[in-house]
Parts: structure tokens; C-alpha cells; sequence
């Protein structure tokens, strides 16, 4: 559903519409959230959510060696700087030599970049500042991560501290983005609402790199579980999905999950302190956080099926079971309880 937008200057209705309508098609999770959130933050989001997925575009693309990579992914930068004189439509003209000839959704976003970028200049100038620095910094640690891995032309992430280093830029420049949005005329402690908005952001996106080994190896050739990791496990990271791996490599996805765990105190007070604007705020960001909680659950308990064919991820029925409850009883008291109940078992309606 798409809301006009309040307190913003006039948004261009058909690029906004055509905003909202296609996040469904690249984040079901994020088209939750943004849907149960007020305007003006449900298009504030919307906008930025789709600006950061134009440059993971380019870096999950396989067919794109890494040196144009990192050349796209400069220009997409310039793009979002407003002192550079790359325009979006140039951007768009050099990056549409490597479009798909049948592309996805993904890829019809990309191609509609001037669409999202005249959004995003409609907006506040306030909410262009809070926005624009989180998301240049994404941009450019993606192009860092390509261009220091270009030998393998796939991300090999080696160490933990490269892992989260990584979910930094893939992530938790997103929390800060949400962070500096949120903190818009509030008077709170904005610097340590950011560190827990970061932990927030690194939670869901370790979250995401445990249940997506093996499609992430498969389809877009990186490997994010650490090699060191790997290595004492037994394994290559060249061979983490190889059946006879299975096993070992799932203990390395079991280990990735309890290093996600340690982010989730830090993610929950973080939704406890943001001074969102109303409640749906608390229940549009409890939602991710949630499934992130379920999906541990599912990953602890079968952490081979990350390394195999098919998905990893909680059943449709609790998730809406979770959507229901939190949207019900936006408080933090209702998020500390339903963390505990779905860490516990799948959340019944």
C-alpha cells in the first residue's frame, strides 16, 4: 500500500508509487516493515532500502568481473555524492552493458535508478543528509570487499574479524541510516543509539549469511563463512557445500549463528530506546529482529540444510503469527517476551 507522504516536500507520486511497488519483488522482510510503518519513514525507508539494493546488485552479480565491479560501484557512489557530475542516467547507460538480457526484479531496479534517485531528491534536506552518509559508505565497502577479493572474483571472507568488518558496510551503515532517521528532531544520546542500531543491523545480516551458504556460494560465488573457521573444521571454503563436508561445514554454520547471538541483547535494546515515532516504529523493526530470533532457532537446530539445497527459514505461519503479535502490543515488554517464545519453539497463532 502506498501512503503519500507527510512533512516531506511533494514526492513525485507515480516514482513513489512505482518505489513501493517494487520492494516486494526484492525483500519480502522489508516490505513487512515498511508497510506497517507510518509515512513520512515508510518512504523514507522504501527510498533507501532500494538505493542500498542497486549496489548489492552489482556486487552479487557473477557475470561482472571485479574490476568493473568496483568501477560501477565508484560511479553509483558519485551518483549519491551531490558535489560529483555523475548522473544517475549515466550510471545507468555504463552499468546497462552488463544487464541480463532477461533480467529480474533486481535488475529492473537498477535500470530505473533515475526514478529512485528523483525520490530521494524530493525528500527534506534533512533527510537527505541523515540518509546519504550511510549509504555512500555501504557503496564504497562494497566496492572495497570486491576490489580485495578480486583475485577470486567472489568474496572470501578469511578471518572474523573481515566477517564483521563486512557486515559493517553490508548492514550496519543500514542501522545507522534507520539510527539518523529516527534521531530526527529527537534529543536522545544519538552516538550510542547508533552502536545499537549497528548491532541491530549486523544481527539480521549474520542471520542472512548463516541460512544463505549455499546460495551465495552457488549463485553469486562468495563464501562469507570464515575460511579460519572453516579451516578448523576440516574444510576448504572452495568446498563448504560438497556433500561430504556436510557435517563439518554445518558446525561452522552453528558457530556463525552463536556469534550472531551476541548481537541480539544490544539489537532488542536498541529497539527498547529508539525514539521512533509511534509504536508501529517498535513493531515495524520488532518484526525483522523476531524472525532473526526464529531463524537461529532453525539454524541451531539444523544447520546442515544452510550448506544443501532449499532454504533455511521459518514457516509462513509463524511468521504471520509474529507479524500479528508484535503489531498487536507494539511494546518493548511485547518484544522481550515473543523473543523468548519464538527462541523457544515456533510461534503458534
Amino acid at each position: 500500500m502506498v501512503r503519500a507522504a507527510r512533512n516531506e516536500t511533494a514526492l513525485t507520486d507515480t516514482d513513489l508509487a512505482w518505489c513501493h511497488a517494487t520492494v516486494p519483488a526484492v525483500s519480502r522482510t522489508f516490505a513487512i516493515t515498511i508497510d506497517v510503518l507510518d509515512e513520512p519513514m515508510s518512504s523514507r525507508i522504501c527510498i533507501g532500502y532500494l538505493i542500498c539494493r542497486i549496489a548489492d546488485t552489482i556486487e552479487d552479480a557473477q557475470h561482472i568481473p571485479p574490476a568493473a565491479k568496483v568501477d560501477l560501484l565508484g560511479r553509483f557512489d558519485d551518483v549519491l555524492d551531490p558535489d560529483a557530475p555523475t548522473d544517475a542516467q549515466t550510471f545507468v547507460d555504463d552499468v546497462s552493458t552488463w544487464a541480463p538480457d532477461d533480467p529480474g526484479p533486481e535488475w529492473r531496479l537498477v535500470a530505473e535508478t533515475p526514478r529512485v534517485m528523483r525520490t530521494f531528491e524530493d525528500t527534506t534536506t534533512a533527510t537527505r543528509t541523515a540518509m546519504r552518509g550511510p549509504m555512500r559508505e555501504l557503496v564504497q565497502g562494497l566496492g572495497l570487499f570486491v576490489d580485495r577479493h578480486a583475485s577470486t572474483e567472489g568474496l572470501r571472507i578469511r578471518t572474523c574479524s573481515e566477517l564483521e568488518e563486512y557486515c559493517h558496510y553490508a548492514a550496519g551503515t543500514v542501522g545507522e541510516l534507520i539510527t539518523n532517521l529516527t534521531v530526527l528532531g529527537a534529543d536522545v544520546d544519538a552516538d550510542e543509539l547508533r552502536d545499537r542500531g549497528h548491532a541491530f543491523g549486523t544481527l539480521l545480516q549474520l542471520v542472512n549469511i548463516a541460512k544463505d551458504v549455499y546460495d551465495d556460494f552457488e549463485t553469486e560465488n562468495n563464501v562469507y563463512l570464515p575460511s579460519s573457521w572453516l579451516a578448523e573444521a576440516g574444510v576448504d571454503q572452495e568446498a563448504v557445500c560438497d556433500s561430504e563436508h556436510r557435517s563439518a561445514s554445518a558446525t561452522v554454520v552453528r558457530r556463525t549463528v552463536a556469534h550472531a547471538r551476541t548481537f541480539a541483547d544490544d539489537a532488542e535494546a536498541y529497539l527498547h530506546n529508539a525514539p521512533f515515532q509511534n509504536d508501529r516504529g517498535l513493531a515495524a523493526w520488532g518484526i525483522p529482529f523476531l524472525l532473526a530470533i526464529g531463524t537461529m532457532r532453525e539454524l541451531t537446530a539444523r544447520p546442515a540444510a544452510a550448506v544443501a539445497p532449499g532454504a533455511v527459514k521459518i514457516d509462513r505461519t509463524e511468521v504471520l503469527a509474529i507479524i500479528e503479535a508484535v503489531t498487536a502490543d507494539p511494546t518493548p515488554e511485547t518484544v522481550s517476551e515473543l523473543r523468548a517464545a519464538v527462541a523457544d519453539g515456533p510461534l503458534s497463532p
